[in-house]
């Protein structure tokens, strides 16, 4: 098959699974309009680890890692089988980049299933999990992405889940929508995403306005950048806009490669 593009989805709060606003339905066209893969394989903030891990479950279970919310949220299964092969392929194709171990029992935490509700909602497409490493900068979450880059030929879509803008204390505070920062900051990164400006991109979190209320820690973010390391050099990125959610959650997607 021909090779995949890389994905960055914002996934949001928890709430994503239920109210889908914008970017849901936008994730259920793309998913529509992407190549069947043989496997999806997520990257998170919700589950870093000092060295790297790659979830091996041939049924992974569905994590509800969150505490607080409707207990709707609670009763969602995402029952997509894994794909151990494809997972211990990934183990060494990591090598490259880094020790990677397996885990056998690693479920699908919500940065993984409440977006894959979306794109693929039948649950019908493999999915596995590698973990996010604890220390990464700019640059080194590029490299992580270009390491799994080589399994894009192999059917699997490198998909990185994080957030275009996550500050929980703005969320917890119930600012609403008078959070200017988010759509100026926003802006900055579709810029450099129109532009397949990947330096920029990487400079984000010192460059970008507001990059410090908007990212207070970088972990929603690093997902991003794997995802642009993983995309084949000289292919085109868009911006799928997704709305601002709860006032302060730029819920954009971004596709690197076409789709």
């Amino acid at each position: 098959m021909a090779r995949l593009p890389s994905l960055f989805v914002s996934h949001g709060a928890p709430t994503f699974a239920l109210d889908p606003g914008r970017a849901g339905p936008a994730l259920t066209a793309l998913g529509q309009a992407l190549p069947r893969p043989e496997a999806v394989l997520v990257v998170s903030p919700h589950w870093m680890t000092p060295g790297l891990r790659v979830g091996l479950a041939a049924q992974p279970q569905t994590v509800h890692d969150f505490g607080g919310f409707d207990p709707a949220l609670y009763r969602i299964e995402y029952p997509a089988p894994g794909h151990p092969a494809l997972a211990r392929k990934t183990l060494e194709t990591l090598a490259a980049f880094g020790p990677a171990l397996p885990d056998d029992h690693r479920g699908l935490d919500h940065g993984a299933w409440v977006p894959l509700l979306h794109l693929y909602p039948q649950a019908d497409v493999p999915v596995y999990q590698v973990s996010l490493p604890v220390r990464l900068d700019g640059e080194r979450a590029w490299a992580f992405g270009q390491a799994l880059a080589p399994l894009a030929d192999e059917g699997v879509l490198i998909l990185g889940s994080g957030s275009l803008t996550h500050n929980l204390g703005d969320f917890r505070g119930g600012h609403g929508a008078d959070l200017a920062y988010v759509n100026v900051f926003a802006d900055w990164v579709r810029e450099a995403v129109v532009a397949g400006d990947g330096a920029r991109l990487r400079r984000t979190l010192d460059d970008a306005p507001h990059a410090a209320r908007a990212h207070p820690t970088p972990e929603h973010f690093w997902p991003l950048l794997v995802a642009a390391g993983a995309a084949q050099p000289g292919q085109p990125w868009r911006v799928i806009d997704g709305g601002i959610a709860h006032g302060m959650l730029a819920m954009d997607a971004i596709v690197f490669g076409h789709a």
